[in-house]
C-alpha cells in the first residue's frame, strides 16, 4: 500500500508517521518539503504531488489551527482548510484513493450538554470553524472514497501543549484561573494516529465503512479540571509547584474574551466509531498520564 501524508510536522502528523509506516510505503511531507510540493498555501500545485506519487491512501494532517489568527486572516485559512482538502479529494476520486482528513468540534455552535454524532446540526461560530466544515463538505461533494475524522482539545508530548503550559504557571505564580465552562476530551495525537491506521486498514478492506466519524479520547472534562489535573499530578510526581491547590479558581469563558468564538459544549458521541472499527477508546485521563511521564521523565 502506498500512502502520502501531508502535514508530517504537525503534532498528529509526526505520530501518523510512526503509526502509517506499518501499512507499506509511506512518503511524508510538510509545507517546506522539497521533492514534492505540499503547501497548502498554494493548493492548485498538491495535484502535481499526488500525480507524481499515486499513492493508494491520502492522509491530510495539514491545517490553519491558529483559531484566533484566523479572524483576521479568513481567506489563508479557507486556502488551507478548505481549498486544499477540495483538491485533494478531487485527485483521490481520479485515483481511487482513500483520503484521510481531520476536521474539529468547532464545526458545531457548542449549545447544549449532549454529545453530538456525527449527522447532528453544525453551526460554527469562528472562520477557522466554517473553514473546516467547508472543507469536509468539500470531500464529501467530490464522490471520492474519504475518512474524515472529527476529533477536539488535541496534544501531543512533542512541542508545546496546555498541559505544559499550566505546569510551568504553577511554577511561576501563586494563583491561577481556568475557564470551567468548555467541556470537551482532551484527546492525544498518538491515539489519533492508531486509530487512523486501524480505520484505514478496515477502509480499505471494506470500502463501506468510509465516511465521517468522531474519534476523541473517553470521558469528559473542562478546561480547569484538565488543570488541576495535571497541576496535582506535577505536584505528586516532585516538580516544582508554587500554586496552592486552592489558588486554582474557575472562571467562565467571558472572562477571558478571544477574537474567535469557542464552543462551550465540545463534547462528541463516539459510538459510531466504536463499533465501525471495533476499538476501545482510553480514557482522556489515561493518555495525559502517559504525556506527561513522557514529556517529564528523569
Amino acid at each position: 500500500m502506498k500512502v502520502v501524508l501531508f502535514g508530517k510536522g504537525g503534532q498528529v502528523g509526526w505520530e501518523l508517521q510512526r503509526s502509517l509506516a506499518t501499512l507499506g510505503e509511506l512518503t511524508a511531507l510538510d509545507f517546506d518539503s522539497t521533492d514534492f510540493h505540499a503547501d497548502f498555501s498554494k493548493p492548485l500545485q498538491l495535484a502535481d504531488t499526488v500525480r507524481a506519487l499515486k499513492p493508494d491512501v491520502i492522509v491530510n494532517a495539514a491545517a490553519h489551527t491558529a483559531v484566533d489568527k484566523a479572524e483576521s486572516e479568513p481567506e489563508f485559512a479557507a486556502r488551507l482548510n478548505a481549498e486544499g482538502p477540495r483538491v485533494l479529494a478531487a485527485e483521490a476520486r481520479s485515483l481511487g484513493a482513500l483520503l484521510v482528513h481531520y476536521s474539529t468540534d468547532y464545526v458545531f455552535d457548542g449549545s447544549g450538554a449532549a454529545p453530538r454524532s456525527e449527522d447532528a446540526p453544525v453551526g460554527p461560530l469562528s472562520v477557522y470553524g466554517r473553514t473546516k466544515l467547508d472543507g469536509e463538505d468539500h470531500i464529501r461533494a467530490s464522490g471520492c472514497a474519504h475518512l474524515i475524522l472529527r476529533t477536539s482539545w488535541v496534544y501531543a508530548a512533542r512541542g508545546g501543549n496546555f498541559a505544559r503550559t499550566m505546569i510551568k504557571l504553577a511554577s511561576e505564580r501563586d494563583a491561577l484561573s481556568v475557564i470551567d465552562d468548555q467541556v470537551g476530551a482532551p484527546t492525544g495525537a498518538e491515539l489519533l494516529a492508531d486509530v487512523t491506521a486501524h480505520a484505514i486498514r478496515a477502509c480499505k478492506a471494506t470500502p463501506s465503512l468510509g465516511g465521517t466519524y468522531h474519534a476523541v479520547a473517553g470521558g469528559e472534562t473542562n478546561w480547569f479540571e484538565y488543570a488541576r489535573f495535571v497541576i496535582e499530578w506535577a505536584r505528586a510526581n516532585g516538580l516544582p509547584v508554587k500554586v496552592a491547590a486552592d489558588a486554582i479558581k474557575p472562571v467562565p469563558t467571558s472572562g477571558y474574551p478571544t477574537p474567535a468564538e469557542r464552543p462551550l459544549n465540545s463534547r462528541l458521541d463516539t459510538r459510531k466509531l466504536r463499533n465501525a472499527f471495533n476499538i476501545a477508546l482510553p480514557h482522556w485521563q489515561d493518555g495525559v498520564r502517559r504525556m506527561l511521564m513522557e514529556a517529564y521523565a528523569k
